[in-house]
């Protein structure tokens, strides 16, 4: 399997992509300090994990893989935060971040 195919890349660059259109909405809305929030942290988890996977060394790797852990991490944190103050957040963006979250984590884990 090449780098493009593994699953946690597609997943995370999926999921880039569906943040940058949720942030679109909320900046429509006005709320652009947690759009700049959410859109700095969830399009950060692929970035990393990209990064992870061109890594020099297993301690690099694991180095990237944690980093795009803490970005999956912190972008639930944007997200139930819009929750509790109203916004409508996607039940499918939340699931989504919690299935990067425990990739990540399994990744994390076992290397």
């Amino acid at each position: 399997m090449s780098l493009e195919d593994s699953p946690i890349r597609k997943k995370s660059f999926e999921f880039a992509c569906n943040i940058v259109k949720y942030c679109d909405q909320l900046k429509a809305k006005k709320d652009y300090e947690l759009a700049s929030q959410l859109l700095r942290s969830g399009t950060s988890i692929g970035a990393n994990t990209r990064e992870a996977q061109r890594g020099v060394s297993k301690k690099d790797f694991k180095h990237k893989f944690g980093i795009a852990l803490k970005e999956a991490d912190e972008t639930k944190y944007w997200l139930e935060i819009l929750e509790a103050t109203g916004r409508e957040v996607p039940k499918e963006m939340m699931n989504k971040c919690e299935e990067l979250i425990r990739i990540l984590v399994a990744i994390v884990k076992n290397s």
